[in-house]
């Protein structure tokens, strides 16, 4: 897999950590560079984490698969992107004005926006990837990402986190269905 694919799958599965970071900067009423900091880092790791933990579960039964691997990835990034089109059109509840990020809602978010993650590290078991270069680079753009994210949050309003996630599972979608043309040999 090329490097501009990894880069747009990591673009693409950090759109919800994007997306929670400018809600976290809206929301948020002293921000500190601790808070950033802290989100960015959280998030990057564990957006690092959670392929490589999919890698490994994908990499356990891959021999006995590979004829139909192309599928498993396509429908893995197919529902992955669906799952975050619909979140980010779906209506959701505001959060009121919060002091800061504690350690526990910083767990939580960091779990919930890398669980699509997961699924990405599973069908990197399929295809040609450095596992080691790929989490990492998943998880340095996450981190930057996410530090934009909260600026943006704090000083433009919110008008990017749905667009953003819209636009990440548009990608993941299309990388899926590029890798099953590829397998089918249509391109």
């Amino acid at each position: 897999m090329s490097v501009v694919i990894l880069l747009v799958i990591a673009v693409g599965v950090s759109a919800d950590a994007f997306a929670v970071a400018v809600a976290k900067g809206l929301h948020v009423r002293r921000l500190t560079l601790r808070d950033t900091g802290g989100l960015a880092l959280s998030f990057g790791a564990f957006q690092a984490l959670m392929p490589l933990l999919g890698w490994l579960l994908g990499r356990s039964f891959a021999d006995r698969i590979t004829e139909i691997d192309h599928w498993i990835a396509f429908g893995l990034l197919l529902l992955i992107g669906a799952k975050m089109i619909r979140e980010a059109v779906s209506p959701s509840d505001e959060e009121e004005d919060s002091d800061g990020i504690g350690v526990r809602e910083l767990l939580v978010l960091s779990v919930a926006t890398s669980i699509d993650a997961l699924a990405v590290g599973i069908s990197f078991a399929f295809l040609d990837v450095s596992i080691i270069p790929a989490v990492a680079l998943i998880g340095v753009i996450t981190a930057v990402v996410t530090a934009i994210g909260v600026v943006i949050g704090r000083r433009a309003g919110g008008r990017f986190g749905r667009p953003a996630e819209i636009a990440g599972g548009v990608v993941l979608i299309l990388i899926g269905t590029r890798i099953l043309l590829e397998h089918l040999g249509v391109f």
